[in-house]
């Protein structure tokens, strides 16, 4: 049959560096060819090329309208970012062409639009993709079609005034029980800047003060919320991606952190241009009050692609002082760390009500589904998998003969 001539069709983009995926953003030339081999010789109508970038979300919501009555109510949306075509091959006088057996190639090469581009992502409810599709037409045979994504990854540069600012806060919280007060704890938090690109580790400056009858423990954790939006509604998934254990803070102490560090994981960058999918990270410092719920403060971060320049930038004192840090906590990451805590064992009593009560639907799922598309050195690696988790070591561990700051002495 006239199908069986085709022994090989396939597209293959061009790359710098031999079995490595290319990584694209606005602007950029996307070039490649499409190979057609033969086993013999064939007539081809036609072979065209479709360029394409969505951005698309889906979800569905069980609806009850009565004791018996039931339906299901969808949401979708999508935003395009990208629509090209191009024709490889077709005769100008409508007649097929005659192409001798063997290896055909016939390249290809389209730029991306200059206006900002969405990275590439895959989430639960939704995907940004970009992909090219090719179609063969023949005469008296079907359509064969092959299609092959590539990555976009928009520059997140951290080096700007924003992202350069540091981020401090400060909350506190009565303990109660029965209608007595059992005294107030109080947490205040600062790190150097707000964005920071995976692999880096962020310094945690803290003071947590413990005027209750009973110890306490600060924790703090980096996660990760996914937004889907559709119709005016939101759905949304969150995940827990790094966590920071301090020590114990004693009846009536206080407890400081200088510079605990928590690292960041392989995970993508922040998305926050797209209409319909955003992909935000918070650090929280939490402690758990007893008799109450739990005291969480959030700092903002954003995750970026371009890091911290080593030079002509400028640099906060913190990150200077604690660089040689830094750089041991590298290497000391154990090979077999904890899992993190569910996003549910982090947000407060409090927070989730709030949530419930302006519409926001919130899911208390695993690392599954989070962030597959990260930087240029984790694209492939990470595409189908959830980012590891880390479970840091205390870079200034406290000396076993020195006690805690107390209120009382």
């Amino acid at each position: 049959m006239i199908f069986d001539k085709l022994k090989n069709f396939k597209i293959v983009f061009d790359s710098a560096e031999v079995d490595c995926p290319p990584v694209f953003s606005s602007g950029d030339v996307v070039s490649g060819r499409v190979v057609v081999e033969l086993s013999e010789k064939s007539r081809v109508d036609s072979l065209k090329l479709h360029a394409e970038g969505f951005a698309k979300v889906h979800w569905t919501e069980s609806r009850s309208a009565g004791s018996s009555t039931a339906y299901t109510q969808n949401y979708s949306d999508e935003v395009e970012y990208l629509n090209r075509r191009e024709v490889l091959l077709q005769a100008d006088n409508g007649e097929a062409t005659v192409l001798a057996a063997g290896r055909h190639e016939f390249p290809f090469s389209f730029q991306l639009p200059e206006e900002t581009l969405v990275t590439s992502f895959e989430g639960k409810h939704g995907s940004i993709r970009y992909w090219v599709k090719v179609k063969l037409h023949r005469p008296w045979a079907t359509v064969r079609k092959i299609k092959k994504e590539f990555t976009v990854i928009e520059p997140i540069d951290i080096n700007t005034p924003t992202l350069l600012a540091p981020q401090a806060g400060t909350k506190d919280k009565m303990a109660r029980a029965w209608y007595r007060n059992f005294g107030q704890v109080s947490v205040t938090a600062k790190i150097d800047r707000k964005g920071y690109t995976p692999g880096e580790v962020i310094p945690v400056f803290a003071e947590f003060d413990n005027a209750t009858s009973r110890s306490v423990v600060p924790k703090a954790y980096l996660t990760q919320t996914q937004t889907f939006i559709a119709r005016g509604t939101m759905k949304q998934k969150r995940a827990v991606v790094g966590t920071l254990s301090g020590d114990i803070v004693g009846a009536r102490c206080r407890e400081t952190w200088h510079g605990r560090a928590i690292k960041i994981p392989p995970v993508g960058p922040s998305i926050l241009q797209c209409r319909i999918i955003k992909v935000e990270y918070m650090l929280k410092i939490c402690v758990d009050v007893p008799g109450t719920s739990k005291l969480c403060l959030e700092l903002p971060l954003v995750i970026g692609t371009i890091p911290l320049h080593p030079f002509g930038s400028r640099t906060s004192s913190v990150s200077s002082q604690y660089s040689v840090e830094m750089e041991w906590l590298r290497m000391s990451i154990p090979e077999q760390p904890e899992p993190p805590p569910d996003y549910c064992s982090v947000v407060t009593e409090e927070e989730a009500e709030q949530r419930n009560n302006t519409g926001v639907r919130q899911t208390a799922d695993d690392l599954s589904g989070i962030l597959e598309r990260p930087l240029m050195e984790f694209v492939q690696e990470f595409r189908f998998r959830p980012p590891p988790v880390y479970s840091e070591v205390d870079p200034n561990p406290q000396p076993l003969n020195i006690r805690p700051r107390c209120m009382t002495c």
